[in-house]
């Protein structure tokens, strides 16, 4: 099969996983998924030669140096907008939440939130995206061994999280008392 063969194979096969795979991570805001998906796919033309046999992990590598560069491109936007005072607090646009507008599971989605961004993408790809490790692995561009101490470290670290929130809960509630997220460095 020709480069441009399997790169073809590759993008009918994968494309609506890997738009998926982006889409949890942009929380589903379609035009900037859309965007992020075709360099994804740009990227893996100009580099059609070195896909590999099963190339969806290299797919979600991709998308995740593809996410980084969208998500700093963003900053910059929101930094720029603030600047110029034209962000919704000045314009006295905020929404604030009503107490009910929690889902019964959002103290997970919480507790993952505490995490760092690698902590983060290492439980996704494992649960969101089911690879194994071997596939953990070339999509974080390390080996197996690094893999599955990112993976084992970061479920302990969802666990202390998911223990520190369940410690919080108002009695009588359900749900975790929502403290300030805090940003851990952990490598």
């Amino acid at each position: 099969m020709s480069n441009d063969e399997t790169f073809a194979a590759a993008y009918r096969e994968h494309y609506w996983a890997v738009s998926r795979y982006v889409a949890r991570r942009l929380d589903g805001r379609s035009s900037d998924v859309e965007e992020v998906v075709a360099e994804v796919f740009t990227v893996a033309w100009r580099r059609r030669s070195d896909l590999p046999p099963s190339p969806l992990p290299w797919l979600y590598g991709v998308a995740r140096h593809c996410l980084a560069n969208a998500v700093r491109g963003y900053g910059r936007r929101r930094r720029l907008v603030d600047r110029l005072g034209n962000d919704e607090s000045a314009q006295g646009n905020q929404v604030v939440a009503g107490p009910d507008s929690e889902s019964p599971g959002d103290w997970v989605h919480e507790a993952l939130a505490r995490l760092s961004a690698a902590d983060r993408e290492v439980l996704r790809l494992t649960a969101w995206e089911e690879l194994g490790i071997d596939e953990v692995a070339v999509a974080l561009g390390c080996g197996n061994r690094a893999a599955a101490m990112r993976l084992h470290r970061a479920r302990r670290r969802l666990r202390a999280e998911i223990d520190r929130l369940q410690m919080t809960v108002a009695p009588g509630i359900g749900t975790p008392r929502r403290d300030t997220p805090k940003e851990h460095g952990h490598g």
